[in-house]
């Protein structure tokens, strides 16, 4: 493993060619890929103690119970359900050839591609780093990691864990900052996959593109809920608080903005500060509610709401907090925003943050038109009883992912592919779908000693002559 505090781009060339020195050497076979992952498991549990440590502090706060559910729950479920399949996902996979090919067969090979790149970010740097690593390493990929400078702690305790686990040329990892992240997305890797903002994303691609390196690109957008009439506002705004304030809204699926029956607005408005209240209470003395990441990001959010008072919509601030203590921690209270129109901040920009823009609407039609006005979203929330009104929006929008009548689910569900689409992302991964991202599917074709193509070749007359042209009836 590296050992400097910032990799040098000298350091990054060297380690990538290690890296795949070593692949082209021996590349992994089941046993090393399950044994590699069953060590991983065990070291980050034996890990969480300290991970909650490194999470704690870059952070300034948070949950602990988040940091478990999030980052050790999601991992090493994603390891044991890869442990549980991956023999039948290796196994090669007989395909019809079809009788105009008789006597050969055809199979599906999937291979691993070689050496893999993983761009990490901060927001949930232990689950967004280990997730990719691990299907990485069950397709039989080595990897190179370069996780956020945002959360130098994590970064340096997960390089740590990680050297524990892996020799240093089948894994490792780079630190740093911006400069270090545009070197690592221009080395010549077989796979690149980069989580985060969709303005970074493009610079990733673009880096990626003299190699024609594949990418993957989670990014994220604006994603929304949308609350069919008559849906009980007590149930959605319970969930939607779950899908808002995890992480303090520092969630790439997490819901960006509401939107609601206008008989229904104010109800929910009022749910939702109910929950708020009932979940964190005393904000300065909650250990359920976590802090901003750093302060540029508290900045940003500032920004919004100052803008959003300066035009003169209607805020909700349910819980206070001393401005002081608010500045000092990177405490940024949960805020609602009401109504704010189409050319606000809050409404063209991801909020990645606390505060929850209500919009209301008035027909089915309109909310769907105002989510379809924007970038394709990361994640989709829908709400209804009525299958139809639940179709209808399904079939008339188009998300990356999507849970019904509750939030952030589907990205735990390890047979969905987590992805998303246009502006907020390219390709998928988790469970199969990941193994399948970092694996080339080779199609085989096996010729026997006699074959009926041995015919098939110049004169073409006679015999032959009648034979293709029947063929290509």
């Amino acid at each position: 493993m590296d050992t400097a505090a910032d990799t040098t781009p000298d350091q990054l060339t060297a380690t990538h060619r290690r890296l795949r020195a070593a692949w082209q050497a021996r590349k992994p076979d089941e046993a090393q890929r399950r044994g590699d992952l069953e060590r991983l498991r065990r070291a980050l549990r034996e890990q969480l103690p300290a991970m909650h440590v490194a999470i704690e502090a870059d952070f300034g706060h948070r949950s602990e119970h988040e940091n478990l559910i999030s980052e050790a729950m999601v991992v090493q479920a994603e390891i044991d359900h890869v442990l549980r399949h991956l023999r039948r996902w290796m196994r090669r996979e007989r395909v019809a050839a079809g009788w105009r090919f008789w006597p050969g067969r055809a199979e599906l090979r999937r291979e691993p591609v070689g050496v893999v790149g993983i761009l990490s970010p901060w927001n949930y740097p232990v689950n967004l780093a280990l997730m990719p690593l691990v299907s990485a390493i069950a397709a039989g990929n080595h990897v190179y990691l370069k996780p956020s400078e945002h959360s130098p702690r994590t970064s340096a305790w997960m390089r740590q864990l990680l050297a524990d686990v892996f020799p240093a040329d089948r894994v490792a990892v780079a630190l740093g900052g911006g400069e270090v992240a545009a070197a690592f997305s221009s080395l010549p890797f077989d796979h690149l996959l980069f989580t985060g903002s969709t303005a970074v994303g493009r610079k990733v691609m673009a880096a990626a593109a003299p190699h024609l390196t594949p990418v993957t690109l989670e990014l994220g957008g604006k994603s929304p809920a949308l609350v069919c009439e008559g849906f009980p506002v007590d149930l959605a705004a319970a969930r939607i608080a779950t899908g808002k304030w995890f992480n303090a809204g520092q969630t790439c699926i997490g819901v960006d903005y509401v939107l609601v029956h206008r008989s229904q607005r104010d109800a929910l408005v009022a749910a939702l500060e109910g929950e708020l209240r009932a979940r964190y209470g005393d904000l300065a003395t909650s250990p359920d509610y976590t802090r901003i990441i750093n302060d540029g990001q508290l900045q940003r959010l500032r920004g919004y709401l100052d803008d959003a008072h300066a035009r003169g919509l209607r805020v909700v601030e349910p819980l206070g907090v001393d401005p002081d203590l608010a500045t000092r921690e990177r405490l940024m209270p949960p805020a609602l925003v009401i109504d704010p129109p189409a050319d606000a901040p809050l409404m063209r920009e991801e909020i990645f943050g606390p505060i929850l823009p209500v919009l209301a609407y008035d027909t089915l039609d309109e909310a769907i038109d105002r989510i379809n006005a924007l970038d394709r979203p990361l994640a989709l929330y829908p709400f209804g009883f009525e299958t139809d009104a639940i179709e209808r929006i399904l079939a008339s929008t188009l998300a990356g992912g999507v849970t019904v009548n509750d939030t952030l689910i589907h990205f735990g569900v390890h047979g969905l592919p987590f992805g998303g689409i246009g502006a907020s992302g390219i390709g998928a991964i988790h469970g199969r779908h990941g193994f399948d991202t970092f694996s080339k599917q080779v199609p085989v074709f096996h010729q026997r000693r006699r074959a009926a193509s041995d015919l098939l070749k110049p004169p073409y007359r006679g015999l032959v002559d009648r034979v293709i042209r029947w063929l290509a009836k």
